[in-house]
């Protein structure tokens, strides 16, 4: 079995995850735009077009039947709606793409949606606006209030997120995350609704965690796995407490079972007053799934069971409570190129 990660980025953890998870059954490959580490540990890699290039899907699929791939997973936002849209495609030539499905990518991936799609669904979130008229208006009537955070609509990191915390910053910033989007690769989701590109978001203090939720392919929940997150940087976890909290298991299945995502889902979320508050979604494998690995869970060797039609291990869905992690930043000196 040989499986291709796409935009595998600085994912290094995530190939060594699934390199060891395939050990024995077949290679893993990478692909992404530029050249980065986590290429060379792949067993093979190759420079992909830009998502938004037309020939992008030709070349993975050129490239998947080549090399014999039965299975794609892909690690950036960007590329689950597009994916999710050729599933049809790659299945033809017998290839499993790892994806949900497009609505619920776009659920997902756009930020004003996962809003509507939480308050519909009865959870706990932040009050949105997607316009700065609506927010003004909201403040006005004192519906909301400060401190307010600005983020773009299709987003992840750090991009374009301002704290405000009067109207002249709110004005100012928001104009801001506007030019801060154009810049980035954000612009290209973000154009087709050019004028409702940002969100404005009440900030809630409070305690926060992060949720792994792991289904099967037909989206059947399987288990969730709770974090307390001890310290951010740049928008991603960098340390993390697993912990045993039958609250945020049950929100973990109810997510599951509201939103019937595939594999991986990655849930950040506040406790304010005993209340669980959901803030992002995102259904792939985010910054904080090494904290799962690192306290037992296997989520890619119990991918890999799916992708055989076996069960899975219970020890692969498994945590044990109480396990802190950290991420470190490791200098590393490219002396040969990624294997071809």
């Amino acid at each position: 079995m040989n499986i291709l990660l796409t935009s595998v980025g600085r994912r290094s953890y995530m190939v060594s995850y699934f390199k060891e998870a395939l050990k024995g059954l077949g290679n893993l490959h990478t692909a992404n735009s530029i050249e980065t580490y986590a290429m060379l540990l792949a067993d093979k890699s190759v420079i992909s077009p830009l998502i938004y290039d037309e020939s992008y899907i030709n070349f993975l699929l050129s490239y998947s039947i080549q090399h014999n791939i039965e299975a794609i997973i892909p690690l950036f936002d960007l590329d689950l709606p597009l994916l999710a849209k050729n599933k049809s495609t790659f299945a033809a030539h017998g290839i499993k793409v790892v994806v949900s499905e497009y609505a619920t990518t776009q659920i997902c991936n756009d930020k004003w949606l996962t809003y509507q799609f939480l308050l519909e669904h009865g959870f706990n979130t932040p009050k949105t606006y997607s316009s700065l008229k609506d927010c003004v208006l909201a403040l006005k009537n004192a519906e909301t209030h400060y401190p307010l955070i600005i983020k773009p609509r299709w987003g992840m990191g750090s991009i374009g997120i301002y704290q405000v915390d009067d109207v002249d910053e709110l004005r100012v910033f928001y104009q801001k995350a506007k030019k801060d989007i154009l810049n980035s690769y954000l612009k290209h989701e973000s154009s087709l609704e050019a004028e409702n590109s940002v969100l404005i978001q009440e900030k809630l203090l409070g305690e926060e965690y992060g949720l792994d939720i792991f289904n099967d392919f037909e989206g059947n929940f399987l288990t969730c796995i709770a974090k307390k997150k001890l310290e951010m940087r740049a928008g991603e976890t960098n340390s993390a407490e697993i912990t045993d909290n039958p609250a945020l298991l049950d929100l973990g299945k109810q997510l599951s079972q509201s939103l019937h995502h595939s594999a991986n889902l990655d849930v950040d979320c506040l406790e304010v007053n005993h209340q669980y508050y959901i803030l992002e979604l995102n259904c792939r494998f985010g910054g904080q799934y090494p904290f799962c690995h690192l306290a037992g869970a296997n989520f890619p060797k119990a991918i890999i069971n799916l992708l055989q039609g076996k069960e899975i291990e219970k020890e692969l869905l498994e945590v044990q409570a109480g396990t802190i992690g950290y991420k470190d930043i490791l200098p590393l000196q490219l002396k040969y190129k990624y294997p071809k």
